[in-house]
C-alpha cells in the first residue's frame, strides 16, 4: 500500500514537473514573436535639398524655449544661453525665402550645449516629416550635435531611422546657414540630406 502512494506521489510530482515545463516553454509566456531572415530590398539612397526656418522671435515663433538653466549672468537673458531648451515646429521650405513653398516641418527639441558663445553648438532630435510630394508622409529621423558657429562650411549631423519611405533610414546631413541672427536667434539653414533607405 505505501508502494503504491509512494508510486502515485512520484508520478504525480514528474507530471506537473513536465507541466510546468510545457507552459514556460509555451510561446504565450514569452514577450518576443518569431525571429526569421529579413527579406529586405536592395538598399537604395536618396538625396534631399531643402530649407529649414528656425524662428525665436516675434509673435509667431517656430521654436520656443521651455526651459534654461538658473545662472546668475546673462546665459540665462540671452535667445540662445548655455543650457536653454527648445521645442521646435520648423517649417521645412524648397528656397531660403519665407514665403517658399513649404514641404513639411522638423517637430523635436534641441538644446544649447556649449558655453563659449563664439563655439555655439546645440544638440537635437528633430523629426523632419515630409507632407507633400513623392515623400508625403514619410519622415527622417536626426539626433546628433550641430556646430552652429561653424558658418565657414557646411557642418554634419546624423540620420539614426525614418519613417514611411524612410524605414530603417541612416544616412547624414549636410547644413549649411543661409542666414543667423545671433541677437534673435533666428536661423534659416539649408539642408542637403544623404538617406541610405530600403
Amino acid at each position: 500500500m505505501q508502494g503504491e502512494i509512494m508510486w502515485t506521489l512520484i508520478f504525480a510530482l514528474v507530471s506537473l514537473t513536465a507541466a510546468t515545463v510545457t507552459a514556460n516553454n509555451s510561446d504565450s509566456s514569452n514577450y518576443y514573436g518569431q525571429t526569421k531572415a529579413a527579406d529586405l530590398k536592395e538598399e537604395k539612397v536618396t538625396h534631399l535639398r531643402f530649407y529649414l526656418h528656425d524662428i525665436i522671435s516675434g509673435k509667431n515663433p517656430s521654436a520656443v524655449r521651455i526651459a534654461h538653466a538658473n545662472l546668475t549672468g546673462g546665459s540665462a537673458d540671452s535667445a540662445v544661453g548655455f543650457g536653454s531648451l527648445f521645442a521646435m515646429d520648423d517649417p521645412l521650405t524648397v528656397g531660403p525665402g519665407k514665403d517658399s513653398k513649404v514641404i513639411g516641418n522638423g517637430r523635436g527639441m534641441y538644446v544649447s550645449g556649449s558655453k563659449d558663445i563664439s563655439k555655439f553648438t546645440i544638440v537635437m532630435y528633430a523629426d523632419l516629416a515630409f507632407t507633400t510630394g513623392k515623400f508625403n508622409g514619410s519622415s527622417i529621423s536626426v539626433f546628433s550635435r550641430n556646430p552652429v558657429a561653424e558658418e565657414a562650411g557646411e557642418r554634419e549631423v546624423g540620420i539614426v531611422g525614418g519613417r514611411g519611405a524612410f524605414r530603417m533610414a541612416r544616412g547624414f546631413i549636410q547644413i549649411k546657414t543661409h542666414h543667423i541672427d545671433m541677437n534673435t536667434g533666428d536661423a534659416v539653414l539649408r539642408y542637403h540630406a544623404t538617406v541610405f533607405h530600403y
